[in-house]
């Protein structure tokens, strides 16, 4: 399909224009018109740029991409590096950072519930990107922290009781630490995102709210990918995911 098309198209499934966010949301870099292979993955890195290169896609779908708020705009260094790369290849990139955590379907925080089995009833909040939900049954808070690590592959931080008993479950992949607060005040038995900042940890001991920090990159592996199987559902592009591993 091509470019225009396929920008249009993301543009309006994600309801950009809904968001105000730290960074452009759609085609950042802009690349060859027919595209017929995507490769998706998390952050546009360089090891990713030269990773999707050497599958030959047309483009790469990302969820962190470039011209982030309050970064030097020079194109030096590394930021040059994967420009440079990018224009020289012809290769398009598109990024979807709060629209792609925020949707009902395809998001972050949507696929994030699906795998741990949690059922979506509320939105909280700023834009309501954070999800809030429950467990089919309740369950100890250290039974459902080996579900956590069992299905995203990395052992979480847990500050809480481990013996607690937890059903209802808010969460937000990411750096959403700062959603902790709004999380105590809908009830929650425990919020879970991708980092905890010192803070956090004193909160959650005051509270006694559980805090679970299943790690930034853990956390936000399954909204592109979603996305991507979408387009190739739907268009019949051709997709794939790469994993360019991160421990935090």
């Amino acid at each position: 399909m091509q470019r225009e098309e396929l920008n249009r198209y993301l543009d309006g499934l994600l309801e950009i224009s809904r968001y105000q966010d730290y960074c452009p949301n759609g085609l950042q870099v802009e690349g060859r018109d027919a595209i017929r292979r995507v490769v998706s993955g998390v952050t546009a890195s360089f090891e990713l740029v030269q990773a999707a290169l050497a599958h030959g896609a047309d483009a790469i779908l990302v969820h962190h991409g470039y011209f982030w708020k309050g970064e030097d705009p020079c194109l030096t260094g590394t930021r040059r590096a994967r420009i440079a790369l990018l224009m020289a290849n012809e290769l398009n990139l598109f990024a979807y950072h709060l629209p792609l955590d925020a949707h009902a379907e395809l998001g972050n925080n949507a696929q994030l519930g699906n795998r741990l089995g949690l059922t979506q009833t509320a939105r909280f909040a700023d834009q309501e990107i954070g999800f809030f939900g429950s467990l089919d049954a309740p369950m100890r808070l250290d039974v459902f922290a080996a579900r956590v690590q069992q299905r995203l592959g990395r052992e979480p931080l847990v500050i809480g009781d481990p013996a607690r008993e937890v059903r209802n479950i808010a969460w937000c992949t990411g750096a959403a630490q700062g959603f902790f607060e709004a999380a105590i005040r809908l009830r929650a038995d425990a919020y879970l995102s991708g980092e905890i900042s010192e803070q956090q940890v004193h909160l959650a001991r005051e509270s006694g709210i559980a805090f679970i920090a299943a790690g930034h990159h853990a956390t936000e592996k399954y909204g592109v990918q979603a996305l991507g199987e979408h387009l190739s559902a739907q268009f019949g592009l051709e997709h794939r995911y790469i994993d360019i591993p991160n421990p935090v």
